[in-house]
């Protein structure tokens, strides 16, 4: 079983990541339950903008794409800012667009790579905001083809204003953060052994040509 896990805080290394902080958390609670962890920076490679699977020279997200080709557990860690998602998580969703339009990203039912693997989230940042964040990670996740279990995100915010920081506030204690993550953790873990077990039948390409029979064919 593997996972990997997408840090996209804003600061390259070795900066002290808060983001970064809850991550390790995840890491330990996964390898507990025996599965290999892979943490990547976004903002430590050159992953550049567009939403095609390679974006020409000295784009690094062909390699990390071929990471998420391969994880059974994806996990994208966000911060906050300006009570939205960091631009480094809106750029991973957009560069999975990819598999939309290119060849090579479905099999022989269909189905996107992203199937049977699961996919949730972690999010830190000062104010407001883990909500709507978790909403827009995992509604786009699923939108990608990954399985979103039950309660799959874990987050800590702070006091409005530009108070302390997850491990600042000692955030590292708290217990509804915690307890969230080892939820989070725990339906991820399980839900990945299920997908593994049982994988997704689901004919694809029968289905989108069911649908084409009952509908109206588009005007040349």
């Amino acid at each position: 079983m593997k996972a990997l896990i997408i840090n996209c805080t804003l600061k390259p290394s070795p900066a002290f990541s808060n983001t970064g902080a809850l991550i390790k958390k995840a890491v330990d609670q996964l390898e507990e339950q025996g599965v290999e962890t892979e943490v990547i920076r976004l903002v430590d490679h050159n992953v550049k903008p567009g939403n095609n699977s390679n974006e020409g020279k000295g784009d690094d997200w062909p390699r990390i794409l071929e990471k998420i080709k391969t994880c059974d557990i994806f996990i994208i860690g966000t911060p906050i800012w300006m009570g939205n998602l960091a631009s480094t998580s809106q750029r991973v969703i957009e560069r999975l667009d990819a598999i939309f339009h290119e060849d090579g990203f479905t099999n022989d039912k269909g189905q996107f790579i992203t199937y049977n693997k699961v996919a949730g989230c972690l999010i830190t940042g000062n104010e407001d905001g883990a909500h709507s964040c978790a909403a827009q990670v995992l509604w786009s996740m699923q939108e990608l083809g990954f399985t979103i279990p039950p309660n799959v995100n874990a987050y800590r915010v702070g006091m409005a204003g530009a108070g302390e920081d997850y491990v600042e506030a000692g955030g590292e204690k708290f217990f509804y953060t915690n307890y969230t993550l080892r939820w989070a953790i725990a339906n991820l873990v399980w839900f990945a052994n299920l997908l593994k077990n049982n994988p997704i039948a689901v004919d694809v390409n029968a289905l989108r040509q069911l649908a084409k029979k009952e509908s109206t064919p588009k005007k040349e």
